[in-house]
């Protein structure tokens, strides 16, 4: 072996990054050295995860041992090849003959002057046809731990200098391989997370009942151009309607078409922040900032940076954190709780809320300055009672998923059934409707959809509520908004003023339990 030719080996060997890769080249760049017959590497790896030795019925559980990972040399014997793995030489067990101690202990070997006929020799022919005249192992250390083995064959006499040169190149490749495995790993994890977010993704697709808008209304269509117009800019989007609408599924087709779809799309639900918890929440803070920060914590808009942030409930800001919230919009800046440092972010805003903001805004409890900022795109999604010609195509789609999840045929959806759902107001919208076909499906034992809805309720004198286009005349928005009031107070009843939890009016209405909190306190209802 030539010393002077290691250094190249070693340039070479630095160009990759995979560990096969990196094992190839080191094996294949000294076998090209003068008087080289083999050179190998062994690495210290569990029986159970090498593909040879995983169905060896002599190994124990979890045991560790060399395995022969890479080889290359230049045989006498041009039959004869040095690249294969799966020789009688592929595992030595740590401590066991010349390599495994060499393992155990991290103590070089160097034999130099062979006659082949030593004792030790377990095929002293091959020594002797190849001429073997020295053997050298080298431990790979990294960070004092021992990777594996180097080993070289050589048909000449290697001196203190080349001995030497083995070392200092066994650290350097030991190096490379520990960075290997490295991005070998990070590769997996990156690979697991991608897997992970796609399985997130599809999985928050089919909470919201969906994965891209149903039905053909006029009303969804001219809702699904403006997403198409404003996805693509960087433009703050101000998302009004209903409870229940698809406020955050339309947060998130925007988010998915406009360029920053790559990045994470960021959901903070304003109503369900105690006012104590804003400025944390959105800003973050350092250790110590308050009682119970016990470490530095990033707020949202800093993981939202160069992605979407989607604040939902946006009315329930307090006036206090509205002038920090529209600086950091205006400015792009902010500070974390307790820092005084000034750090930047890059971040698209999504907003949504069923309240009247302008109202809000007349009324002294929302920034005007604030409403402009986010309102510089303002998106109105319909309710459901105004594109009733989507309630079959929704209930169709609701059906199949539901009876796909419950792992059981899907009932058939009648015209009775039909007429049931298009007469019914749907106070809570899409996912009012989701959460009846839902329960249709389990409680529909034959083959056809057996609906149940809830009477519509009742007034305090016992009279039932107008419908909306009652006698030609159209609901006011004040009408719109007592129904309302009604409809929550009477949930709020039967429920015996229960919000949160399977049995509480939140799952009754088919609503979000932070939002029907919101909108409770927002129409002023007392909850008895």
């Amino acid at each position: 072996m030539n010393p002077k030719q290691l250094p190249q080996v070693m340039v070479t060997t630095a160009r990759h990054r995979g560990l096969c890769d990196v094992l190839r080249s080191i094996t294949d760049g000294i076998a090209q050295c003068p008087n080289t017959a083999l050179t190998r590497i062994w690495l210290v790896e569990p029986d159970a995860i090498c593909d040879l030795c995983r169905s060896r019925e002599d190994l124990s559980a979890g045991e560790q041992s060399l395995h022969l990972v890479a080889s290359a040399g230049i045989p006498r014997d041009p039959q004869s090849d040095y690249s294969r793995l799966d020789g009688s030489f592929h595992r030595f067990p740590l401590g066991e003959r010349k390599i495994g101690r060499v393992a155990a202990t991290g103590e070089p070997l160097w034999l130099a002057g062979l006659q082949g006929n030593e004792e030790w020799m377990a095929h002293s022919a091959w020594f002797t046809r190849e001429d073997i005249r020295t053997f050298a192992a080298q431990p790979l250390i990294y960070r004092g731990e021992i990777l594996g083995v180097l080993g070289l064959f050589d048909r000449g006499l290697l001196n203190d200098e080349a001995f030497e040169w083995l070392r200092i190149f066994a650290d350097y490749a030991a190096v490379s391989i520990a960075n290997a495995k490295a991005y070998e790993e990070i590769d997996l994890l990156r690979t697991r997370l991608e897997e992970e977010n796609l399985y997130l993704r599809e999985e928050v697709t089919a909470a919201l009942g969906m994965g891209e808008f149903i039905g053909e209304s006029q009303a969804l269509q001219h809702v699904l151009r403006q997403v198409e117009l404003v996805a693509p800019t960087d433009a703050a989007v101000l998302i009004t309607g209903e409870s229940g609408t698809g406020k955050e599924l339309v947060a998130r087709a925007i988010h998915d078409r406009s360029p920053r779809k790559d990045r994470a799309l960021i959901k903070v639900n304003c109503s369900a922040v105690p006012d104590t918890l804003f400025e944390s929440e959105f800003f973050g803070h350092v250790k110590g900032a308050f009682t119970g920060a016990l470490a530095d914590r990033p707020g949202r808009f800093e993981m939202a940076d160069h992605g979407t942030l989607f604040l939902d409930e946006i009315g329930e800001v307090p006036l206090p954190m509205q002038a920090k919230l529209l600086r950091v919009l205006q400015e792009g800046e902010f500070e974390r709780v307790g820092e005084t440092r000034t750090r930047q972010v890059d971040v698209r805003i999504l907003a949504a809320t069923n309240r009247d903001l302008k109202q809000e805004v007349e009324a002294g409890r929302f920034r005007q300055d604030l409403y402009y900022r986010l309102s510089v795109f303002p998106l109105h999604i319909p309710p459901l009672r105004e594109r009733r010609e989507d309630i079959p195509k929704l209930a169709v789609h609701f059906i199949a998923q539901s009876a796909k999840r419950m792992n059981r045929r899907a009932p058939r959806l009648t015209q009775a059934a039909l007429n049931q759902l298009a007469a019914h107001t749907w106070p809570g919208n899409v996912r009012e409707l989701q959460n009846v076909i839902e329960r249709a499906v389990i409680l529909s034992q034959g083959r056809t959809l057996d609906i149940h809805l809830q009477a519509s309720p009742v007034r305090e004198n016992g009279a039932s509520p107008p419908p909306a286009s009652s006698a030609g005349r159209l609901a006011t928005r004040e009408d719109l908004k007592r129904q309302e009031r009604e409809n929550i107070a009477q949930a709020l009843r039967l429920t015996k003023g229960r919000i949160f939890g399977s049995d509480g009016a939140a799952a009754l209405l088919g609503m979000k339990p932070t939002t029907l909190a919101s909108r409770v306190k927002a129409l002023g209802i007392k909850r008895r």
